[in-house]
């Protein structure tokens, strides 16, 4: 069963002298959890005035606190990331991630840091993404996921002593264009498929499956988690033109769950709910995998909707 508590992690941010306090690290922590991951507008300009700081500054000492929120049973290499985004009336926030690992399963399973915050931003309305901070160097997998960002060739990376573009990391890359697909994950196609018959799917569910990212097997699928006391965790699935790099819609939920420092057990988790696109259906297998790592949770809900074509 996967647990939200690790051993101590074997990575650290090297030279690198973290400004934060342990009260005030651990008063950031908890203020991050209640707000599901984010830092506002209004709480980065009060962190920067206090400590006086740049935003790029703020958002490369944040990565230690971004790293508490990884839940890393198998490597125990606990990762964090932090992307610094837009909103629709362009105002800054910042959106944390971290990596999750599931006991028993394949390791492709596993979301990774950068898909943890870059997924944050995405279900929390970023419009763009100008830099994404992360605690160690991101791995080619990550690098082929950022790749599919419609930001991808303009946002900075941010590691703890360097700072990338993407295609430095990344050259002779392969993408969404390669496929034939002009779109890209924070500018995907508009939807112009409608509801046919949505079985039953309460209508939040319904509008996160079709805010789905999934232009390579037009799967519209999205998940809901619902809580016993703490709400309802949505996640949509992000595909990728590499397939392999794509974010399922429960590690999408799952993420957002552990983001707001909620356990994925049966004391907290009242339902699990996944909908699909009839005739697509790629999703329910797997979702069953992951959920077989934890311990007497509610089954897995399924449902099918049919859209116009």
């Amino acid at each position: 069963m996967t647990s939200s508590t690790s051993p101590s992690p074997i990575n650290s941010i090297t030279g690198h002298t973290h400004l934060f306090d342990k009260p005030k690290r651990d008063a950031l922590f908890n203020q991050i959890k209640s707000q599901r991951g984010r830092l506002t507008t209004q709480d980065i300009e009060n962190l920067c005035s206090e400590y006086s700081l740049t935003q790029e500054q703020l958002l490369r000492e944040c990565l230690p606190i971004a790293s508490l929120f990884a839940v890393a049973p198998v490597s125990h290499f606990l990762v964090g990331a932090v992307v610094l985004g837009l909103d629709e009336n362009q105002h800054v926030n910042f959106y944390f991630g971290a990596n999750v690992e599931f006991t028993h399963q394949p390791l492709s399973l596993v979301v990774h840091a950068e898909q943890s915050a870059i997924n944050n931003a995405w279900l929390n309305g970023a419009k763009s993404i100008v830099k994404i901070a992360i605690s160690d160097a991101p791995c080619g997998y990550c690098r082929q996921f950022m790749n599919e960002l419609a930001d991808a060739t303009t946002f900075d990376i941010l590691l703890p002593s360097q700072q990338y573009k993407l295609n430095e990391l990344l050259p002779a890359a392969f993408g969404p264009t390669d496929l034939g697909n002009e779109y890209s994950l924070f500018n995907p196609a508009p939807v112009t498929q409608t509801v046919v018959d949505q079985s039953g799917v309460c209508g939040a569910l319904v509008d996160a499956a079709l805010n789905a990212y999934v232009p390579y097997t037009k799967n519209f699928s999205a998940v809901k988690i619902t809580t016993f006391e703490h709400g309802n965790f949505y996640g949509r699935y992000a595909e990728n033109a590499a397939y392999s790099p794509s974010l399922a819609p429960l590690q999408s939920a799952i993420s957002q769950l552990y983001l707001a420092g909620l356990p994925m057990d049966a004391q907290t988790i009242q339902k699990i709910e996944l909908v699909q696109t009839k005739g697509a259906e790629n999703q329910q297998q797997v979702s069953e995998a992951v959920l077989a790592s934890y311990a007497n949770l509610p089954a897995l809900e399924t449902y099918s909707l049919r859209l116009t074509q």
